[in-house]
């Protein structure tokens, strides 16, 4: 089974899985900025099943079988290899799965915007909030496009929207609705508990106002993960990448610097 992965540098391999419907751009433009002046990293960008340039397949009908096709890859990519791990949204909630079930392998942890609960109905959720907005900007998008952007934008200006638009809107474009929607309906969440210890250095960013997952819920999972640390983000809500690059930036370099403190083959 053919997923994409484009793979940039070489060294210490570290993850990355993007969130639902999207493609890896979204964790590419958020993480390459943070290696520019790193050596000793091989990062490897995938494409989940049925999204961006991944094809769907037949025998995957759940989340357990998408997990189990990002094993497979990454056991032909990485044999047996110690990696770091790091998802976005529901590429967070993968991730999760991988630590659980390669537990003598991830080394490290990275979780933006988690999804701990498949269930929509039964997350904790702020109601949703607009703490800055371009309203001339606004008005020129395409009511498609506004919508789009607005039902999540904490911050809504032009920086925001255009990244927005090129890691997202677009990105989703590309998707398979048919696959995610059996997904959806056969199995979003895994059949089995994916709670683990984690005994190595982990970071959870959360959106103070997140309307997608919220921040409530990630704080549940801080006691699986005794080396982490955990931020939550003012004008911040699902994409907070995007919305607090600064921040992002600042936090994920210092669990970079951990991550290399603790294990020299990483520099």
């Amino acid at each position: 089974m053919s997923i994409y992965h484009k793979v940039i540098g070489e060294g210490y391999p570290i993850v990355m899985l993007h969130g639902w419907t999207l493609d890896h751009q979204v964790m590419l433009h958020a993480m390459e900025p943070l290696f520019e002046k790193r050596n000793g990293w091989k990062r490897i960008y995938i494409d989940l099943p049925g999204m961006g340039q991944s094809k769907s397949q037949p025998s995957i009908q759940n989340s357990d079988d998408i997990l189990k096709a990002v094993l497979r890859l990454l056991d032909e990519t990485i044999p047996g290899q110690p990696f770091i791990i790091c998802g976005n949204s529901y590429g967070g909630y993968i991730a999760r799965g991988i630590a659980r079930l390669r537990q003598d392998t991830v080394r490290g942890l990275l979780l933006m915007a988690p999804m701990t609960i498949p269930d929509f109905d039964e997350r904790e959720v702020p109601q949703q909030t607009v703490l800055k907005r371009d309203n001339n900007l606004i008005s020129q998008l395409s009511i498609n496009d506004a919508d789009e952007f607005c039902s999540m934008g904490v911050v809504q200006g032009q920086p925001e929207w255009e990244r927005f638009r090129n890691e997202i809107l677009l990105p989703s474009k590309q998707t398979n609705d048919e696959f995610v929607n059996r997904i959806r309906q056969n199995g979003y969440g895994f059949t089995f508990d994916i709670s683990s210890k984690l005994e190595y250095p982990t970071l959870i960013i959360t959106g103070r106002q997140d309307n997608v997952v919220g921040y409530h819920d990630a704080w549940r999972l801080i006691e699986d993960y005794p080396r982490a640390t955990f931020a939550v983000l003012d004008m911040a809500g699902h994409n907070l990448q995007i919305e607090q690059t600064d921040v992002f930036n600042a936090l994920v370099h210092n669990w970079l610097n951990r991550l290399e403190a603790e294990n020299p083959r990483m520099v």
